[in-house]
């Protein structure tokens, strides 16, 4: 153990030196809270403690860049859209080409992943096909799905409320399945949303900076895993083999359907039908298999969380539920359910769609990057090998943007007159990612909210629980920490508006 103690000190002060030496200018680093001997700000970011909140005080006191030390690693976080678009997507062959992919990321074979792919061809082309059918020109295409799944979910929450977190992930891995695959998946015990879950778990748990000691000193991923203290190891075995199960079972179901003549209409059988036979075919394939798997991954995970959030801040938020639902009986009536072609007639709902993806965001950070080579900005140094994250809470929690920034308020979206307010920043300039590596499905995910948010508002009412003495039970606006964030598991009561609501809500069977 004394060993390996020696070797990490001499790690973090070679890694001191290296940023010193990279300076010959003497330029300060960005402000930030004063490191320790050794640990560096590691004391700053405690664990179980969600990093953006920590990221929020920070860009109070210090401003919109902020740089830490963690055991001699440079952290720079960026919590402005100037500072971003300056740094980010102005010089981007610093920080952009190469996502920063943790060294368990690597372990765990998540190389298929865009947000952690290199830039560069393999990339382009990945981006493209995925592009190509999820970009906002083909959004509409999708509609008739959006409420196909949305019906199922009210039916679903009609029958079980209880068990409203497990029918907000089964619902839109519903939606992505049938769109990318065309796989109706299982009511319950679906081995694909299991593969994805449990992906996407390890995916966010690897995702932050210091984790793993092994992100640290990338040496000790040759440590065997029944080595004491390799249990990072193991973890990485698991999660690469749920990776490769997320990735190739469903892709492998749309092969085997086209060899039969039974394949199902499909993004990934329309992207196949458009290769043609020769010695690239197999390459081809591959990509459209990388940029299938990141469809679902990102596509159903991002709107899990914002419809979790939805729930809760209804729960804690009725008289905005009670504005929803007025809007929807004027314009919608009580005879049918709302679609997205209603969206420009809904104003304040998609303003509550708005503010879902603003107050509790799905990835309050952005995902981290790492300097190809030491740089300067307003006068401070940034060294070589720094890891940069962009912070969108801060950017959509800014309380010179958004007064009274941590309220649920759709109002703040739109006049006085009710109509929406196109000067106010849209969180989709932030909730989904920045420059090039903005989630290109944020279109279809913004459809597929507004679909259940509308139709959840026009046919259930959201209030808080009760224990069985009749008091109140407790709902809190937490959330887990993470490259992707949720809210903390509550308790709330969802119930039919009327006995002509749940008799709607059945017709759609």
């Amino acid at each position: 153990m004394s060993y390996f103690l020696f070797l990490f000190l001499a790690f973090v002060l070679w890694r001191r030196w290296k940023v010193n030496t990279s300076n010959p200018g003497k330029l300060p680093l960005p402000p930030g809270p004063k490191p320790l001997p050794i640990i560096g700000n590691i004391r700053d970011i405690p664990l179980g403690v969600p990093q953006w909140e920590l990221y929020e005080a920070m860009a109070l006191k210090y401003g919109d860049i902020i740089h830490l030390n963690v055991l001699g690693q440079s952290i720079v976080v960026l919590s402005s859209l100037e500072a971003i678009n300056d740094l980010l997507e102005k010089r981007s062959a610093i920080y952009s080409s190469r996502p920063r992919s943790t060294m368990m990321h690597e372990l765990m074979g998540m190389g298929w992943s865009l947000a952690i792919m290199e830039y560069g061809e393999e990339w382009r082309r990945v981006r493209k096909a995925f592009h190509q059918h999820f970009n906002a020109n083909e959004a509409d295409q999708y509609h008739d799905i959006h409420v196909y799944c949305a019906h199922s979910f009210l039916r679903r929450i009609l029958r079980t409320p209880e068990d409203l977190f497990t029918h907000t992930r089964h619902l839109f891995a519903k939606s992505i399945m049938k769109v990318t695959y065309g796989i109706d998946v299982k009511e319950e015990n679906d081995p694909f949303i299991f593969h994805a879950e449990q992906t996407i778990a390890a995916f966010n748990t690897a995702a932050r900076p210091g984790r793993y000691l092994v992100d640290l000193m990338p040496v000790l991923k040759y440590i065997p895993s029944w080595f004491p203290g390799a249990r990072f190891q193991k973890d990485a075995l698991y999660a690469k083999d749920m990776s490769q199960k997320m990735v190739n079972n469903p892709f492998i179901v749309v092969k085997e359907r086209e060899h039969s003549g039974d394949a199902e209409p499909c993004v990934v059988a329309r992207l196949l039908d458009e290769v043609p036979d020769g010695p690239r075919r197999e390459e081809e394939e591959d990509i459209i298999r990388k940029a299938a798997g990141i469809a679902y991954a990102g596509g159903s995970d991002t709107t899990v969380s914002a419809l979790q959030s939805f729930f809760l801040a209804m729960t804690l938020y009725p008289s905005v539920q009670l504005k929803a639902q007025a809007q929807l009986e004027t314009v919608i009536g009580p005879n049918r359910l709302p679609t997205p072609a209603d969206m420009q007639d809904l104003p304040y709902i998609v303003a509550i769609t708005k503010e879902v993806l603003r107050w509790k965001l799905v990835t309050p950070l952005a995902v981290p990057h790492t300097t190809t080579e030491s740089d300067e900005y307003r006068g401070y140094f940034i060294p070589k090998g720094t890891i940069v994250m962009g912070n969108s809470y801060f950017i959509l929690h800014d309380p010179a943007v958004f007064p009274d920034p941590h309220e649920f308020k759709p109002e703040r979206f739109l006049h006085e007159d009710g109509s929406l307010n196109p000067d106010v920043l849209d969180p989709t300039a932030a909730c989904f990612g920045f420059g090039r590596r903005i989630c290109p499905g944020r279109a279809f995910a913004q459809d597929s909210l507004f679909s259940v948010i509308s139709s959840v508002l026009h046919t259930f009412n959201i209030t808080h629980a009760h224990d069985l003495d009749g008091n109140k039970i407790p709902v809190l606006p937490e959330v887990t920490d993470g490259l992707i964030s949720y809210p903390k598991p509550f308790a709330c009561s969802i119930k039919p508006r009327s006995a002509a609501a749940e008799a709607m809500v059945r017709s759609t069977e």
